[in-house]
């Protein structure tokens, strides 16, 4: 039998960023229990006590951990924030002709020398970013009916984790839910090892350093 105590537990475990709230004791537990009772009831097909429901909501509370968002939080002041501006970014649909194409890049871009070129393919699209400058000789190397869509004013926010930090369970959460309570959108999130890299709308960037700075610490650059 699905019990008040079960459905509730479900529905918070779906929401990380209230049940982080929870942890830190800032959600008023009667409003919790009236915001979730409509999605209670519909679940268990039946009236749902509001008392009922803040007590579940109590027990959730007492059997979350906080100690793995602490450690994240510690090993996060670990590493270094670097932001660049003016990049574009182009998705292009994914086919034999546009792989062939891509190979072009390379002999426009260098990302030795400090150019950015980022390539990522998905199952049906390929997503190049790079910087505004090469925006024309790009294009060019496309159709346009190849092209799905481009966006211009974009900014990366790169934050290098120590390689031990790697594997730390809440890392990259812990990221995202920063920039996401400052409000910043994320349109593209970029990784390699020890890089989780952020692509934003240029006008976000101050906020978003700012954000990721103070979960790191003053080690940015």
């Amino acid at each position: 039998m699905v019990t008040v105590s079960h459905v509730v537990t479900r529905i918070l475990e779906e929401m990380p960023f209230l049940e982080e709230a929870l942890s830190k004791d800032i959600i008023n537990y009667a409003y919790l229990a009236e915001m979730i009772r409509p999605q209670v009831e519909q679940e268990m097909r039946r009236p749902a006590k509001r008392p009922a429901i803040i007590m579940a909501i109590r027990r959730f509370r007492d059997s979350l951990k906080t100690a793995p968002v602490e450690t994240v939080a510690l090993r996060l002041r670990e590493a270094d924030v670097t932001v660049r501006s003016g990049i574009f970014e182009i998705t292009v649909v994914k086919d034999a002709k546009t792989i062939g194409q891509v190979q072009k890049l390379y002999e426009l871009v260098d990302p030795t020398r400090g150019d950015l070129l980022t390539v990522t393919q998905g199952l049906y699209e390929i997503t190049i970013l790079s910087n505004s400058k090469f925006k024309e000789q790009v294009s060019k190397v496309f159709n346009k009916d190849q092209v799905v869509r481009v966006i211009d004013g974009l900014s990366s926010l790169m934050v290098k984790i120590p390689v031990e930090s790697v594997e730390s369970v809440g890392v990259l959460y812990q990221l995202v839910k920063a920039l996401s309570w400052n409000n910043v959108s994320i349109v593209e999130m970029v990784s390699t090892l020890t890089e989780e890299i952020f692509i934003i709308n240029e006008k976000d960037t101050a906020v978003a350093f700012n954000a990721i700075q103070r979960l790191v610490g003053s080690r940015g650059r």
